[in-house]
């Protein structure tokens, strides 16, 4: 196969694109517009592989997103480009109405265009996978209740609205045109390669450097904290194994609050990196609670257990096996971290060198 995958530079993009280059015979297309948040430096090894090419395209640009289908002739398509970060959606929600909905509705109808080109084989193969949150869903209330494919949507912020937004496209397409959809909703994610901006890592990078841990309210929100490699693979299992026009959640089975996530990684890192900074005996002593972010969701949790039954996946990693494999790649990749924190990696791409930069 060949299979377009939008987002390719991203954390979970970057994480399939891995997985399909190294267990796979499969072509790989990466789209990418590579904002802020797509990193090439994620996908080491792979210039010069005659399996994998580069697109830099905006899923907003339809000419060039269908001169990428018309080039490249792909079997299927993993739409994971989006804008993700919650805070940032609170902050700017028009970034993310662009992307996550006018870009997929853009991606829809070249993709339609281009299934409808091709001969009746081709159009029984082709496939379009979706890639979604659990966000979508709103939170649950008490500490039991999972989310199904069935639980009806109650998106709380602009960024779970947009993703709403986008799946109710996609399912239209799949309805009114009859292109062959597969959607995922996924609960959180977490792994290598994941932006220092989000919780997990944030907070390693912020306790090696003796700055504060910030954590929303009292730390009480509870995630479904999901390996980014499970995911990874669990996203290709949908696409070579998933029914047309279904929904699978996918989640981790490790329910976790966010204070407990924190002190866990605190405690990982005072054995792991006993030499702290000067004043304090234990990370945990940086955790510092600030003040809630607006319409922050209480819980989420997912009942993955369609995709289980009916395609067979199950997660590898627990969240201790998962989270120990986490703080251990940070510690042992620095350096990538610092090129995203300084943002080297955007100006050397760009051909801009620190001497010229304004």
């Amino acid at each position: 196969m060949k299979i377009l995958v939008t987002g390719g530079a991203g954390f979970i993009g970057s994480a399939v694109i891995r997985h399909i280059m190294a267990n796979t015979d499969h072509l790989v297309v990466n789209l990418d517009k590579l904002t802020y948040a797509g990193n090439l430096e994620s996908l080491p090894g792979l210039d010069g592989n005659t399996r994998y090419h580069f697109e830099q395209v905006d899923i907003c640009d339809q000419a060039a997103v269908a001169r990428v289908f018309d080039e490249h002739r792909p079997s299927a398509v993993m739409h994971l480009a989006a804008e993700s970060h919650v805070d940032r959606s609170i902050d700017g929600p028009a970034e993310f109405i662009q992307t996550n909905v006018v870009g997929t509705y853009a991606l829809l109808e070249a993709a339609r265009r281009y299934w409808l080109s091709l001969d009746n084989k081709g159009r029984q193969a082709f496939r379009f996978h979706h890639i979604s949150t659990d966000e979508v869903y709103g939170d649950l209330e008490g500490p039991d209740g999972l989310f199904t494919e069935t639980t009806a949507y109650a998106p709380s912020s602009p960024y779970s609205a947009s993703k709403a937004s986008s799946d109710h496209l996609v399912r239209a397409w799949g309805r009114t045109y009859g292109l062959p959809i597969l959607l995922t909703n996924c609960s959180n994610n977490y792994g290598p390669y994941h932006f220092p901006e989000k919780l997990i890592p944030l907070v390693i990078l912020n306790a090696l450097e003796g700055k504060p841990l910030p954590i929303y309210g009292e730390g009480d929100q509870v995630r479904d904290w999901l390996y980014v490699e499970d995911h990874a693979r669990a996203l290709l299992t949908v696409l070579l194994k998933g029914k047309v026009g279904e929904t699978y959640n996918i989640g981790g089975h490790n329910e976790k609050t966010n204070l407990s996530v924190v002190q866990c990684i605190c405690d990982l890192l005072d054995k792991r990196r006993p030499d702290r900074p000067a004043g304090i005996e234990s990370y945990s002593e940086l955790i510092r609670f600030v003040q809630d972010r607006p319409g922050h969701d209480k819980r989420y949790a997912i009942d993955a257990g369609k995709i289980q039954r009916e395609l067979g996946w199950v997660p590898r990693e627990t969240f201790k096996s998962g989270i120990e494999k986490t703080v251990d790649w940070y510690l042992g990749h620095l350096s990538w971290c610092q090129r995203v924190q300084d943002g080297s990696y955007q100006r050397e791409r760009l051909g801009v060198t620190q001497g010229e930069e304004k």
